[in-house]
């Protein structure tokens, strides 16, 4: 799989990311099932990894941290993505709230590093706005620990534009990229202008739910039935499935596809959709297909 640049200012990843976030079933949560899935992505060419404290039972950092060490993979050849500004209250994670304060952001860094065995995060994400957070605070906390070297870059995610331009506003280095959900059934981030000002910033998004939670290929309502068919007639032009295709449309869009199921054949079938280099016509063609009434 061929590297891309997430923004001018880096980093090199991989042109997908494989995420953790459907990792909840307690069977799965084990050193010797992350160390095969992430065997296989790194065999894939798949380098990059989407990890958050809140993923799974909450261990999720640590168990990818004892995987890593035990399958002696150097840190320099991952790109690893967390996250920050989530809390769970209870052991059952009942209560979820957000909180972004400097006391708050500095525990939760030292934790994930703590737990993934690492002395940095490539990205930071902020997951989700919070309209309480003091933006000043938050940007100089922000700053102050990629002095320190233990965040190379900050992203954001599920923010809007103007949330995305409020929080760039305050920090001296660049919003790498805003992480949301993009998919052939859910474009309202070509709609909104999420993707064009991620552009005008010479970055680009990473784009989650790339095939709506299986969705686009067994949905029974008529708009999943219309793009399905559209799929099927170009997955046969170039040799290649449904799946493949609709992964390929967000490729073409600049955009860094999450591969987040835990069966090998989708998690290749998303990495060998990059080989797939769709035509204008196509890509509209398909696009072309959610407009119909």
């Amino acid at each position: 799989m061929k590297k891309v640049f997430l923004s001018d200012s880096g980093p090199e990843t991989s042109s997908a990311i494989y995420s953790f976030w459907r990792w909840n079933n307690v069977e799965d949560l084990r050193v010797e099932k992350l160390k095969e899935i992430i065997s296989y992505t790194l065999d894939l060419g798949i380098n990059a990894f989407d990890i958050s404290p809140i993923y799974g039972s909450g261990n999720l950092e640590e168990l990818f941290g004892k995987a890593i060490q035990e399958l002696e993979v150097k840190r320099s050849d991952l790109v690893l993505f967390s996250k920050i500004g989530v809390r769970k209250e209870l052991a059952d994670g009942s209560i979820e709230y957000r909180e972004l304060t400097e006391k708050s952001l500095k525990e939760q860094i030292d934790a994930s590093l703590k737990s993934l065995n690492t002395d940095y995060l490539d990205v930071l994400l902020i997951h989700d706005f919070d309209p309480l957070m003091n933006i000043d605070t938050v940007a100089s906390t922000l700053t102050s620990l990629q002095i320190r070297g233990k965040v190379k870059h900050i992203g954001v995610s599920n923010f809007n534009v103007q949330q995305h331009k409020l929080i760039a506003s305050r920090l001296s280095n660049e919003v790498v990229t805003n992480h949301f959900e993009l998919n052939l059934l859910n474009t309202q981030a070509l709609e909104d202008g999420r993707i064009d000002f991620i552009k005008e910033n010479y970055s680009k998004p990473m784009a989650f739910g790339p095939l709506a939670d299986g969705r686009i290929l067994n949905g029974q309502d008529d708009l999943a039935k219309r793009v399905r068919e559209r799929l099927l007639v170009i997955a046969e032009k170039y040799k290649s499935n449904v799946e493949q295709v609709a992964v390929a449309w967000i490729y073409k869009l600049g955009a860094l596809p999450i591969i987040g199921s835990l069966n090998k054949e989708r998690i290749r079938n998303a990495a060998m959709a990059n080989e797939i280099q769709l035509s204008h016509a196509d890509w509209h063609f398909i696009f072309d297909g959610i407009k119909e009434s």
